[in-house]
């Protein structure tokens, strides 16, 4: 069967607003256990990423220099865009809430990861994949043209690495 779940919260503006989402859960879907880093990170970024921002991270990509490190892309990620870092914080990273989430969801799964979140200038020729196309604003947006993408850095503990080589043997 399902279960249906009722969340609650209340904002802040000018009056008090409640509202109400429902969240149901299918108990019949069968859920299979990663175990291997690159399936791991394909769920994250994907059924993880989707759940908490709305959409898919724009990319999954391995590091060629360390075999310890992949990055996570997303080129609008829901907590930059909306969210205005003054000068003097220097380089404070909002996204590091969503690098905090996604290193539990990864320790979680038994794959200890230290994730870090880095502001990248877009490069010539590369541009926000859903630019002024955002889902919370209904497709018209007012923001201007983002110069930067963020890059979560996973970074896998060396036992974790073992692990996974060890499976290829």
């Amino acid at each position: 069967g399902c279960y249906f779940f009722l969340l609650h919260a209340n904002l802040t503006f000018t009056s008090w607003w409640s509202f109400s989402s429902f969240i149901i859960v299918d108990t019949h879907v069968q859920y299979k256990r990663e175990i291997r880093i690159m399936n791991i990170l394909q769920f994250v970024s994907t059924q993880v990423w989707k759940a908490l921002f709305g959409k898919n991270a724009d990319s999954l990509e391995r590091s060629i220099d360390n075999a310890d490190e992949f990055m996570i892309v997303d080129y609008e990620p829901l907590t930059s865009t909306f969210v205005s870092v003054p000068a003097d914080f220097g380089q404070l990273s909002v996204d590091a809430y969503m690098s905090g989430i996604v290193a539990g969801v990864l320790t979680g799964a038994g794959f200890s990861a230290r994730v870090t979140a880095h502001s990248v200038a877009l490069e010539e020729g590369e541009h926000s994949f859903g630019s002024n196309n955002n889902a919370l604003s209904g497709g018209a947006s007012s923001l201007p043209p983002r110069k930067e993408k963020a890059v979560f850095l996973v970074k896998f503990a060396p036992e974790v690495l073992e692990r996974d080589a060890a499976m290829d043997r």
